[in-house]
């Protein structure tokens, strides 16, 4: 996986992860920076690990957001 990604931890059927990839997509045409999705339900240890609290994003092997996505956020990550 390229370092500069957001890797977006998912499911099917979750209007969260719906939102996050609405606004990762938004970040990707204004930055350039773009994501990887993972659907938890293809491994066991990501259903585990994060079944309650998707969406999950994380950038350069730390997670940064979960829950609701905040793109200003995310942005500033970028800044950094």
């Amino acid at each position: 996986m390229e370092s500069n990604a957001f890797v977006l931890y998912s499911r099917d059927k979750c209007p969260l992860c719906d939102k996050a990839k609405q606004v990762l997509e938004e970040v990707k045409v204004e930055s350039g920076i773009g994501y990887k999705e993972i659907d938890i339900h293809t491994d066991d240890d990501l259903l585990g690990r994060f079944g309650l609290i998707i969406p999950v994003v994380e950038w350069k092997d730390e997670i940064v957001q979960f829950g609701n996505v905040d793109k200003s956020a995310l942005n500033r990550l970028l800044e950094k």
